[in-house]
């Protein structure tokens, strides 16, 4: 039995029976998705041409989600996006699914969908097949079209003459010398097609200029590796006595943590109505967007500043987990259902792994002068999926701490984006990672939309710095700093940048709910991972990437306002997302606000990333911060791991 297919410590496996619809967050059944795609035929905006880019959960408003109970009648709908097979647009339908009308309807005549995944695995077919491609491989002593592998990456909006007006894909290729080996070591640099999407037409093949494809191999399949080093002893995390988490539908709790577990095709996993003992922390977080911008301005790499969730939607790019692998321990799956083109149910069995894990020591104290000793350990709820994007991969990890914080985590694994050069001679903007093979600078920045509810809607964000006191008679042994804090109270107050010189950070408060202390509660931004982006702002793709240009953007709630860089990102200009929302400059003070955060990864490459990269990763917590009136953990029961022993590895 494989290990995808043993389900000894699974609690849920992919053929359990679809949950019926629990909590009106939940996400949409294959039976919705069905309904829904079956309400828009009846009416298709393109006609025999219309394809379906999403179906996703229409979100019901707040006050629906606050005044549920389990047991109350549940109003669906969805949320579909719609393009034509032949011409460019985009047209935006909310579905009744309970009337099985369309309840309204919005054109937008220049917008592209995002690059569906039956395209991805086309466009490689069509490239191939070009002549004008062909020939270009063939200068490169390529004669063989099938080792040619080509990756589809997003053309971006660069004015360059021939490309307005279409829906584009622009690839990049490379050689695979033989049967499952790493063609990413076999760059065909400077050889680029441009395909458009619509009619596909390879509108243009782009030569820079032959360089030799590097020959030499860099494996990393089991099969290749030549001297493996001896396997280490087996880990087993096991809890005999079973989870302590439970999940009803999608909805899931754990010790004193509620939420729900949600899915769609553009952002992979969202949370929803998340509590601790029963206050609200959030009302939804999730990533809703991810930008990989490289460094180098060389041939045809100046395009590759590639939008992973706004172009691509990394929820249809989710793996089917391992259990023992991608999942360690007692492990509960969670299948997803998505949608194809044609509108057809798309499921990817155990896409969701849930499981609990130890996380070291939580509090502890020693009494010298008793000798006696309280010590409590840690442990968290972890919720996680995996994306491959082409070449990377993105695990992304969401835990809930006992301790009342939650975690983001994301890592980045799988295989850098490789270009070829002339062997020791990798330029400016890249490093030699095998003779002839480089990897150039780049950096992952990612935002995340935090819809806070702390302990109630009315919520406010806190600016804190620290200062030193000026040397003086308040100063005189030059020893006084000071934290100062700033309500933010106004949309453009709230475009904010990291400041390590103040250790700068961020909480949002419910000013009308006090701790103890007299003080508002509240949750803090531990924002440990903010970038410095480098691609101008004033450039095509820095215009089109305008979030990155703070770590912290404060909005009014507005359900439609979803997406820090617009709804529509592939060929975008800029136009919409956080910078024209806070143009309105609401008011934030006490009120129902989002909170955007703009973290991510700096990577020069390294020649320890090839052939593939160990995980590096980035991410943020959300801390309590006077949430609670002390320490939340102060009554948990101590406990001694009844499994763990002496390891006996010391030798006289």
């Amino acid at each position: 039995m494989s290990l995808a297919e043993d389900t000894t410590c699974c609690h849920t496996t992919s053929a359990a029976p679809i949950p019926s619809v629990l909590h009106p967050l939940q996400p949409l059944t294959p039976d919705e998705i069905t309904r829904a795609a079956a309400i828009v035929q009846t009416d298709p905006p393109y006609g025999s041409a219309t394809r379906f880019e999403t179906i996703e959960l229409l979100e019901p408003e707040k006050s629906v989600v606050r005044a549920f109970k389990p047991g109350m009648p549940i109003a669906r709908s969805a949320r579909v996006n719609v393009f034509s097979a032949d011409k460019i647009g985009v047209t935006r339908l909310s579905v009744s699914l309970d009337s099985g009308k369309i309840l309204s309807r919005q054109e937008f005549p220049t917008a592209r969908p995002m690059i569906q995944l039956e395209q991805f695995l086309a466009i490689e077919g069509y490239v191939r097949a070009h002549p004008d491609f062909i020939a270009g491989c063939a200068k490169r002593g390529i004669t063989d079209m099938t080792t040619v592998c080509v990756d589809p990456w997003s053309a971006g909006n660069f004015s360059i003459p021939g490309e307005d007006g279409r829906h584009l894909c622009h690839v990049f290729a490379w050689q695979r010398l033989r049967e499952n080996e790493n063609f990413y070591a076999h760059p065909i640099e400077g050889l680029n097609a441009v395909i458009d999407l619509k009619t596909w037409e390879v509108i243009r093949v782009d030569d820079y200029g032959v360089i030799p494809i590097p020959t030499i191999e860099a494996n990393y399949e089991r099969q290749f590796v030549e001297k493996p080093r001896a396997p280490l002893k087996p880990i087993n995390v096991t809890q005999p006595e079973g989870v302590s988490f439970k999940i009803e539908g999608r909805h899931l709790v754990w010790d004193k943590w509620s939420l729900v577990v949600g899915f769609n095709a553009r952002e992979a996993l969202t949370l929803h109505d998340i509590k601790y003992d029963g206050r609200s922390v959030a009302h939804r977080a999730s990533l809703v967007e991810m930008v990989v911008p490289y460094g180098s301005p060389d041939n045809g790499h100046f395009r590759k500043n590639v939008f992973d969730v706004g172009e691509y939607g990394i929820g249809k790019l989710a793996n089917s987990l391992s259990l023992g692998c991608d999942c360690l321990g007692a492990i509960e799956y969670l299948d997803v259902h998505l949608n194809t083109m044609t509108g057809d149910v798309l499921t990817i069995e155990k896409a969701i792994c849930i499981h609990e894990e130890d996380s070291g020591l939580l509090w502890k104290h020693w009494d010298f002068r008793t000798d006696r000793a309280e010590v409590r350990r840690a442990r968290k709820l972890v919720v996680s999926t995996i994306c491959t994007v082409g070449n990377y991969e993105y695990a992304l990890y969401w835990y809930f701490h006992i301790d009342g914080a939650i975690e983001f985590e994301m890592k980045a694994t799988g295989i850098i984006n490789t270009a070829a050069c002339i062997p020791g001679k990798p330029g400016k903007y890249a490093r030699e990672v095998l003779p002839g093979v480089v990897g150039h600078i780049h950096q992952h920045i990612f935002c995340a939309r935090l819809d806070m509810e702390v302990d109630g809607a009315q919520n406010s964000v806190v600016e804190c710095n620290t200062y030193a006191e000026p040397a003086g008679p308040e100063n005189p042994y030059g020893n006084a700093f000071y934290e100062a804090e700033t309500v933010l109270d106004t949309e453009s107050k709230a475009a904010r940048r990291a400041d390590a010189s103040s250790h700068r950070y961020w909480k949002v408060v419910n000013p009308n709910k006090l701790n103890y202390a007299g003080t508002p509660v509240g949750y803090k931004l531990d924002a440990m991972n903010c970038v410095t982006p480098f691609v101008s702002p004033a450039s095509p793709s820095g215009t089109r990437a305008a979030f990155t240009q703070n770590h912290v953007w404060v909005t009014a709630f507005d359900p439609e306002e979803r997406f820090p860089a617009g709804d529509y990102m592939n060929h975008s200009d800029g136009s919409g997302g956080l910078p024209a929302f806070i143009k309105q400059d609401r008011p934030i003070q006490n009120t129902d606000i989002v909170l955007w955060h703009v973290f991510g990864l700096h990577h020069p490459v390294r020649l320890e990333d090839f052939p593939v990269q160990p995980c590096i990763s980035t991410g943020f917590k959300l801390v309590p911060h006077g949430f609670f009136d002390g320490n939340p953990c102060i009554d948990l029961p101590p406990e001694v791991n009844a499994a763990s022993c002496c390891a006996n590895a010391t030798k006289a």
